[in-house]
């Protein structure tokens, strides 16, 4: 896989491109600000793009998964790395079509398992979750959330992972129809109008964090 990495001259990027290139990976570096990053993406189309967002600088990530997307011609996968854990940040990154969201605080490791599940097809989301008792919308999410089948909550997960409805038929072994129904219900149930929307919702109250959810109807 060929990768750029933003943060040239960092010691960010001092240990990420012998990790990376012991991976196999061919590995090009760029600068960290915004245009000088989009500026290498730009000529070297690379398959990711690995970007440090540094959210306490450039509060606009999503013009800046934007600007980088389109850079690499939308065949360039945006790889956002942050310290900025905000469920706002991570829903604006993931709309303006990041593939993946991830806090620096969850290692190499979380890195790598998360460029396999990027180069998969998957969209991934590793950011901290907040405290349950100062995030209200996300206890009504929760609760709502409660309220989907087994089968509903597979659709949902399946849905933050960017798959799409024949690849659900198959994931699932049910009929096109079937997983219509399925996803639909589960939209009523959250009260949302798109897939978009549910993905977003179970993104930034981390529905499906560690299956931490209330014991959910048969």
């Amino acid at each position: 896989m060929e990768l750029v990495v933003g943060g040239r001259g960092t010691l960010l990027t001092d240990l990420l491109e012998p990790t990376l290139g012991a991976q196999g990976h061919r590995v090009a570096l760029g600068p960290a600000d915004r245009e000088g990053l989009a500026a290498t993406v730009a000529t070297v189309r690379p398959d990711v793009v690995i970007a440090d967002h540094l959210g306490d600088v450039d509060r606009d990530v999503a013009g800046f998964v934007r600007a980088l997307h389109e850079a690499g011609g939308g065949r360039t996968a945006v790889v956002v790395l942050t310290s900025d854990g905000h469920r706002s940040s991570v829903e604006a990154a993931i709309r303006a079509g990041a593939r993946a969201y991830l806090h620096r605080s969850h290692g190499v490791d979380s890195l790598l398992r998360a460029l396999r599940r990027v180069a998969g097809g998957e969209t991934v989301v590793s950011a901290p979750r907040a405290p349950q008792d100062q995030d209200p919308a996300g206890a009504r999410a929760r609760r709502l959330v409660s309220l989907l089948t087994d089968r509903e909550l597979e659709c949902l997960s399946l849905l933050v992972d960017g798959v799409s409805t024949s690849e659900m038929e198959r994931r699932l072994g049910i009929a096109t129809l079937t997983v219509r129904s399925h996803v639909q219900s589960m939209l009523t149930k959250l009260g949302v109008h798109s897939r978009l929307e549910a993905a977003s919702l179970a993104v930034r109250h981390d529905l499906l964090g560690a299956r931490a959810l209330p014991s959910r109807a048969g």
